[in-house]
């Protein structure tokens, strides 16, 4: 019998998507786990399994198009000797068929939308095989597990990531955030339509950048975050010259193992240390209830072409200054390939942005929901200071915004959260213990 392949859902608040690049073709022999096209949504290009084993009839939706809504058919699985023709072609798909020419990727990445599977009796839980047996193997309940295969099936993806999460990783209902986040689709400034602003410009010339996914999304999560989210910020600078020399000196010991580390490096390992140091500052929001992290997973915003990604180094507080660096490298170039799964930019209580080295001296960061705040981290420069003796002299003084979402920390706890920031970074041997 012939089943149709569904264009997945790949990340939670994914609508849409461009069909990459199809890897199989029409007369292709399948199995359940066999990778079939890569989808790209609005942050990564991500390869898609076959959950069904079965020849390729006939593929509907063509490499290269864009706006592909998620569960529209996108090709044709049947079984052994069963022929394509006999197939009709589903009505739906026939628009998507002609591959978009303009940049309208989709939204977010994120979880999926299941497939048919196979069981027998009362409550059927639809999965793959492949499913079935890497749940058995991890000991998980295949009936407990969201499927994000066609119609709800549960694939190998879904196992991994349940098997990745976290056992006490929370109440069903925390994981409710997301739903604001798809309320506010941007593209002209609010209460101004389209039209209404390209008017205001008539007669002038400009060029039309049609939005991608990703900014679409980074555009719908800001506005969301500025509306919503109580926004206070606390500010510090911090004297570099005990870091600067410590970093100098463990550089050059590193040096034959081929590892250099950054002043990013130290600042990420300060925030993880602080949030331990003031747990109840490693926070979330999640709408009616505040989640308290027990580990230190720290976000860095990374620069990519048309928008920005934040991975998370998971465990920071753990890791040492030099698995830090080399983390931090392999996800910020893989950031700028797209090429980050969706658990490795999403999750984490707080956030580093440092536009530093761009020279820029201080800034107020937005903060990332659910987050509950963002370190907005500055240019280290040369200033005059007073030093302990009451002598004048000149030091290394960084800049520090702690932007902080007042619904989970309030002033005195960022305030203490920040000064743990500023210890670690100036007492750099401390991190070490």
């Amino acid at each position: 019998m012939a089943t149709e392949i569904l264009m997945p859902a790949l990340s939670p608040t994914m609508e849409e998507g461009t069909l990459a690049k199809w890897l199989v073709k029409e007369g292709d022999t399948v199995s359940s786990g066999d990778i079939l096209a890569e989808i790209e949504t609005d942050k990564a290009t991500m390869e898609f399994e076959a959950v069904d084993e079965g020849t390729v009839g006939r593929i509907l939706i063509a490499e290269g198009t864009a706006g592909v809504k998620v569960n529209t058919p996108i090709a044709i699985l049947v079984e052994d000797g069963e022929s394509a023709d006999a197939v009709p072609a589903p009505k739906a798909a026939a628009p998507a068929v002609a591959p978009a020419t303009s940049a309208a990727p989709a939204p977010a990445p994120a979880a999926a939308t299941p497939a048919p599977a196979a069981s027998s009796g009362g409550a059927r839980v639809i999965a793959s095989p492949l499913a079935r047996r890497l749940a058995k193997e991890k000991g998980l309940d295949i009936a407990s597990l969201k499927g994000s295969g066609p119609h709800g099936r549960i694939v190998k993806a879904d196992v991994e990531a349940a098997a990745a999460a976290p056992r006490a990783a929370a109440p069903a209902p925390a994981a409710a955030p997301a739903a604001p986040a798809a309320a506010a689709p941007a593209s002209a400034p609010a209460g101004m339509s389209a039209s209404t602003v390209a008017k205001l410009y008539e007669g002038r010339e400009y060029t039309e950048v049609a939005l991608d996914g990703m900014r679409k999304t980074i555009a719908a999560r800001l506005t969301e975050a500025k509306q919503t989210i109580p926004h206070f910020y606390l500010r510090r600078e911090v004297r570099l010259d005990a870091l600067m020399a410590f970093r100098g000196q463990l550089n050059k010991q590193l040096e034959g193992r081929g590892v250099k580390l950054s002043v990013n490096d130290f600042i990420i390992k300060a925030c993880a240390n602080a949030l331990q140091a003031v747990p109840d500052a490693n926070a979330v929001w999640a709408g009616d209830r505040i989640l308290k992290l027990t580990p230190s997973d720290v976000a860095v915003a990374v620069a990519v072409e048309g928008g920005l990604f934040t991975p998370v180094l998971k465990d920071a507080d753990k890791k040492t200054l030099s698995a830090l660096s080399a983390e931090m490298k392999d996800l910020a170039g893989r950031a700028k390939t797209k090429k980050l799964a969706p658990h490795e930019y999403q999750g984490g209580s707080f956030a580093i942005s440092n536009l530093g080295m761009f020279g820029i001296e201080n800034f107020d960061a937005v903060i990332n929901p659910p987050h509950g705040a963002i370190l907005a981290v500055g240019a280290g420069l040369k200033k005059p200071v007073v030093k302990a003796d009451g002598e004048v002299g000149v030091a290394t003084v960084m800049s520090m915004t702690l932007s902080v979402d007042h619904r989970v920390i309030d002033g005195a706890l960022g305030a203490a959260l920040l000064q743990a920031i500023v210890d670690n970074l100036e007492n750099p041997l401390s991190m070490l213990a």
